[in-house]
C-alpha cells in the first residue's frame, strides 16, 4: 500500500484524503516500530499503555484505506476489463508503476495471452517511450506494429491503446498478405508474415477457392475435382517444406498449416462425393 499512497501520484490524485491518511499511518507505524526497536524486549514494549490503542487506531484507518483502494482497483477494472483477471498483487504493482510502462512490461503476459513483452524506445527528459512492437511469449516471433504507439495517459488507458493497435496492424498485415498470396510463390509468402497472419490468410484462400469452384462448376463439372486436386498438389509442397532445414518456429508454423490443409482436403473431398456445387448448399 505505500507504493501506492506515497509513492504514486495518480493515487495521490485521486484518493486526496485517504493517502493523507496513510501519511499519518506510515508515520504512527515508524514510531511504534522504532519504539519496538529501542525496547528490544516483546514483553516490555507490548505492555506499554499506549501499544494497544494505538495499533488499533492504526487498524482502523488502514480499514478505511484499504476499502478506498480496493473501490479504486475495482474502478480500474472496469476501465479496463482485462484487469479482472489479473491477481491483487499484480494490479497493485501495475498501478504503482503505471507512469512508468517499462517497468509494466513484465505483467504483459497476464494481460494478453502469447505476449511476452512490448519493444519499447525510451525517449529522453523523462517523457514516456514509444510501442514499436509485440514479442511473443513462445518461439522467436516479434510483430511490427504499422504505427509507433506512445504510452500516455493512465495504464488502464495506454494499454487498451496497446489492444487497439495490436489488433489494427494484424489487420494491416493480413491485408497485405492476402494481397501477396497469389503474387508470391507460397514457399516466399509463408516466411514472410506472423504466424497466426499466415495460418488466417491461408485459410481465406482456401474458402475463395472452394467458393470460386462452385461458381465455376455451373460451365466445368470437374471445377470442385480440379479445387481437391489444387489443395492435394499445396498439401504435398508444404510437406516437401518440412523435409528440408527449417528453425524451429518456421517448422512448427508449417506443421500447423498441414494439419490445417489435411482438414481442407478431407472437406473438400467429401464436398465433390456429395456433388456440392453451391454456396449456399447446407453441406458447405
Amino acid at each position: 500500500m505505500e507504493n501506492l499512497f506515497i509513492h504514486s501520484e495518480e493515487v495521490k490524485k485521486e484518493l486526496p484524503n485517504e493517502s493523507e491518511k496513510f501519511k499519518d499511518i506510515d508515520v504512527d507505524v515508524k514510531k511504534l516500530l522504532a519504539d519496538g526497536y529501542k525496547q528490544q524486549k516483546a514483553l516490555d514494549f507490548c505492555t506499554q499503555q499506549y501499544v494497544l490503542p494505538q495499533l488499533e487506531k492504526i487498524q482502523d484507518n488502514l480499514a478505511i484505506c484499504e476499502k478506498a483502494l480496493n473501490e479504486f482497483m475495482y474502478s480500474k477494472k472496469v476501465a479496463f476489463p482485462r484487469f479482472f483477471f489479473v491477481s491483487s498483487a499484480d494490479l497493485l504493482d501495475i498501478l504503482s508503476n503505471g507512469n512508468n510502462p517499462s517497468k509494466v512490461m513484465i505483467h504483459m503476459p497476464k494481460i494478453i495471452s502469447a505476449m511476452d513483452t512490448l519493444t519499447l524506445k525510451e525517449q529522453a527528459h523523462s517523457e514516456r517511450p514509444f510501442a514499436l512492437s509485440m514479442k511473443a511469449c513462445v518461439g522467436v516471433e516479434t510483430v511490427k506494429f504499422t504505427s509507433d504507439l506512445q504510452l500516455l495517459g493512465k495504464v488502464e488507458s495506454y494499454l487498451q491503446d496497446v489492444l487497439d493497435i495490436m489488433r489494427s496492424s494484424l489487420k494491416d498485415i493480413a491485408k497485405e498478405s492476402l494481397k501477396q498470396f497469389s503474387e508470391l510463390p507460397k514457399e516466399d509468402w509463408i516466411k514472410r508474415d506472423p504466424a497466426q497472419v499466415t495460418l488466417l490468410i491461408n485459410l481465406c484462400s482456401w474458402v475463395i477457392n472452394c467458393e470460386q469452384a462452385f461458381r465455376d462448376a455451373a460451365k466445368d463439372s470437374d471445377a470442385v475435382k480440379k479445387c481437391w486436386a489444387a489443395q492435394i498438389d499445396a498439401l504435398k509442397g508444404l510437406i516437401m517444406m518440412v523435409q528440408g532445414k527449417l528453425d524451429k518456429p518456421m517448422r512448427q508454423k508449417i506443421m500447423c498449416l498441414i494439419t490445417m490443409d489435411a482438414h481442407s482436403r478431407d472437406i473438400l473431398q467429401n464436398l465433390y462425393t456429395l456433388k456440392v456445387c453451391r454456396e449456399d448448399d447446407f453441406n458447405w
